[in-house]
């Protein structure tokens, strides 16, 4: 029988404007305990959004922990309260990408760093696109004011990920699992699925 991992204590350490931090004291298999640091993430999404040539559109965008600009998928924080995640990739894409979707399907879910933090990333398949107009009351500030787009043919997008130059966890995930569903026609789950 499976050991039941018991929260002993809990002690909330920092809250922060995205992410806060806590202390759990946990019960261990064959008796003991141990302290757990716990991230709480509000979750995300990312679109891998596929045109009709099967180009993929890829963002660069500065990202300040690793000091670096990364290639990224569209991509957004479940940050609106009780806002679906669907709902949180069609404004993602609406807002970074200026383009809209006929048809999306849950492509993969990725717990990013699951040894500290229970962030989980919902990675949406997004075709049959549109441009549409930036949602009203956006503002392009901070980093997406220096961000770029480009299109990129998924087969060139892949091999990117496996030369290094794609990085970001939600874009290696989502690009390798659109080239298989596009070299094997996986089935995917309905784009509302939890």
């Amino acid at each position: 029988m499976p050991h039941e991992f018991q929260v002993l204590e809990s002690e909330q350490v920092y809250e922060g404007r995205v992410i806060s931090l806590r202390r759990d004291t946990v019960a261990m298999p064959g008796g003991g305990s141990s302290v757990r640091e716990v991230v709480h993430h509000p979750g995300a999404v990312a679109v891998v959004a596929l045109d009709d040539q099967d180009r993929v559109l890829l963002l660069r965008q500065y990202r300040h922990p690793v000091g670096r600009h990364l290639w990224e998928l569209p991509a957004g924080l479940r940050d609106e309260d009780g806002e679906p995640p669907l709902e949180t990739a069609k404004r993602e894409l609406a807002e970074e990408a200026l383009l809209a979707a006929g048809r999306w399907s849950l492509l993969v879910t990725v717990n990013n760093s699951p040894g500290f933090s229970d962030e989980l990333v919902q990675i949406y398949l997004a075709e049959d696109l549109s441009a549409v107009d930036r949602p009203e009351g956006f503002l392009v500030e901070h980093e997406e004011a220096d961000m770029t787009l480009e299109r990129v043919p998924l087969t060139d997008a892949v091999q990117r990920v496996f030369d290094g130059d794609i990085r970001n966890s939600s874009a290696v995930a989502g690009l390798l699992a659109a080239a298989q569903v596009r070299a094997t026609s996986a089935r995917l789950r309905p784009a509302d699925a939890g």
